[in-house]
C-alpha cells in the first residue's frame, strides 16, 4: 500500500509540473506523515545527514573547479592540440572535435560544460571547413556526453553517495568505456566523412604537436592530480575535488590569465547556483531512499525478482529498458537518485558487480542527455548553435546508434568496466 501511494504521488507531482527535488520531498512527506510508522522526525534527521555527507562535499568543488576551467581558456587549448594530433586524417576537424571533448571531459566533470565549452570553439570552425552544421552539432551533442562518464564525473559522485560505494573505484572504472566510446565515436566519424568531399588540413609538424600539448599541458594536469593523488594514496576524492578548485583558480588566474580577478564572483556565483540545484535535488532524494528503505520496497521488489527466477542478463535488459524511457523525461542526477536506490539492492541479490551497475546507468543516462524532450545536451547545443531544438534534435539521432552499440556491450561484457578498478583495488 504505501509503496503505491510513494509512486503515485511522486509520479503525479512530477506529471503536474513540479520540479524533480520537489516531487520526491513531497512525495517522502505524504507518506511518512499519513502512511508510515515512521515519525516526521526521521525527515529532519536525514536532511541533516545529507548536509554532513562527506562524498557530496566533492560536488561543489567539481563543479568549481569546472567552471575555472571553461572560462579559463583550458577548452581553446585543448581543442589547438587536438587539431594538430588528428586533424590531418579524414574527417580530422571532427575527430579532433571528440578528442578535445574527452580531454575536457576529465577535468570538468559534467556534460552540458563539455558541449558548451568544446562546441563554442569547433563547430563554427567546422562549418567553415566544409562540414554541416547538422554534422558538426550532432557530433559535438554526442561526444559530449563523454563528460558525465570519464572521470572526474559529477553523475558518479551521486551514484557513491546513494550506494555508498567506493568514488576511487567507480572513477577508475570509467576510464576504459570513456576512452572505448570516444574512439567509436570517432571511427562513426571517419567512415561518415568518406561520403564527404572534404579535404582535411595538412598535417601539423611534430614541433608544432609539441607546442601545442605544452600550452595545454597545465589543464591536462589538472587529471593527473586527481587520478594519481587518488589512487597514490595522497587523499580522498573528496580532498581531489578541493584540490582540483585550487589548481583550476591557480591555472585560470596566475598561468593563462584568461581569467581576471573582476570576474572570479560572477564564477563563484555561477558555481553556487548549480550547487544549490544539484544539492538540493539530493537531499530530498536521499529523503526518498530512506522512505524506500524504511519500508523495504527495494528487498520487496528483489525477493519478487529472485522468487520470479529472473536471471541477471534479464534484469539488465530491464534496467537499460527502464533506464532509457526515464532518459527521455528526466536529468541524470535525478534518475540516479530515485532509481540506484531500488536497482542497488536488487543487483546484489543477482551477484551484480555494483561498479559496473554504476557505469551501466551513467551510459544509460549519456543516451538520455541526447534524446528529447528534456535531453540537457540537445538545449546547450541549440544554444551554442542557434538552431531549433528540433534541428539539433535530427542532427543527434544518426550517432545515438553509436552510443546504444556501445551500452550493450558494456552491459554484457563487464570485464571493460571492472578491468582497472580490480587490478588497482583487487577484485
Amino acid at each position: 500500500m504505501n509503496t503505491i501511494v510513494l509512486f503515485t504521488i511522486l509520479f503525479a507531482c512530477m506529471l503536474m509540473g513540479l520540479p524533480i527535488a520537489i516531487s520526491l520531498g513531497l512525495s517522502s512527506l505524504v507518506t511518512i506523515f499519513f502512511f508510515s510508522q515512521d515519525s516526521l522526525a526521521s525527515m529532519s534527521i536525514k536532511l541533516f545527514e545529507t548536509s554532513e555527507h562527506y562524498t557530496l562535499l566533492a560536488i561543489p568543488f567539481f563543479v568549481l573547479a569546472g567552471n575555472f576551467m571553461s572560462t579559463g581558456g583550458v577548452a581553446k587549448r585543448m581543442v589547438n592540440f587536438a587539431i594538430a594530433a588528428v586533424g590531418h586524417l579524414r574527417g580530422g576537424l571532427a575527430i579532433a572535435s571528440i578528442l578535445a571533448c574527452m580531454l575536457f571531459a576529465a577535468v570538468s566533470g559534467s556534460s552540458p560544460a563539455t558541449v558548451v565549452a568544446i562546441g563554442s570553439i569547433v563547430i563554427a570552425g567546422m562549418v567553415k571547413n566544409g562540414y554541416g552544421k547538422d554534422f558538426a552539432a550532432g557530433v559535438i551533442c554526442n561526444a559530449g556526453t563523454l563528460g558525465i562518464l570519464i572521470p572526474p564525473s559529477i553523475v558518479m559522485v551521486v551514484y557513491a553517495a546513494v550506494t555508498e560505494v567506493s568514488v576511487g573505484r567507480l572513477f577508475m572504472a570509467g576510464v576504459i568505456p570513456g576512452i572505448m566510446l570516444g574512439l567509436m565515436l570517432m571511427v562513426a566519424v571517419w567512415w561518415r566523412a568518406g561520403k564527404m568531399n572534404i579535404t582535411p588540413p595538412p598535417k601539423a609538424s611534430f614541433a608544432e604537436v609539441v607546442r601545442t600539448f605544452r600550452e595545454s599541458m597545465w589543464g591536462l594536469a589538472l587529471l593527473v592530480i586527481i587520478m594519481g593523488g587518488i589512487y597514490g594514496g595522497i587523499f580522498t576524492p573528496t580532498e581531489a575535488a578541493a584540490v582540483s578548485a585550487v589548481y583550476a583558480l591557480f591555472v585560470a588566474l596566475f598561468i593563462y590569465k584568461d581569467l581576471s580577478f573582476k570576474h572570479l564572483p560572477e564564477v563563484f556565483l555561477e558555481s553556487a547556483k548549480t550547487t544549490v540545484m544539484l544539492m538540493f535535488i539530493v537531499g530530498n532524494a536521499l529523503l526518498f531512499a530512506h522512505v524506500l528503505t524504511t519500508e523495504r520496497i527495494p528487498q520487496a521488489i528483489a525477493e519478487q525478482i529472485m522468487s520470479a527466477g529472473m536471471s541477471p542478463w534479464v534484469f539488465l535488459l530491464v534496467v537499460n529498458l527502464i533506464l532509457l524511457v526515464a532518459g527521455n523525461f528526466m536529468e541524470p542526477t535525478g534518475i540516479i537518485l530515485i532509481l540506484a536506490p531500488i536497482l542497488f539492492p536488487i543487483s546484489q541479490q543477482l551477484g551484480i558487480d555494483p561498479i559496473h551497475l554504476g557505469v551501466i546507468m551513467v551510459v544509460n543516462m549519456e543516451i538520455g542527455m541526447v534524446t528529447p524532450p528534456v535531453g540537457l545536451n540537445l538545449f546547450v547545443t541549440s544554444g551554442v548553435t542557434g538552431m531549433s531544438l528540433m534541428e539539433v534534435t535530427r542532427a543527434a539521432l544518426p550517432w545515438l546508434s553509436v552510443l546504444l552499440v556501445f551500452l550493450v556491450i558494456i552491459t554484457y561484457v563487464p570485464a571493460i568496466s571492472l578491468a582497472l578498478p580490480n587490478m588497482i583495488f583487487g577484485a
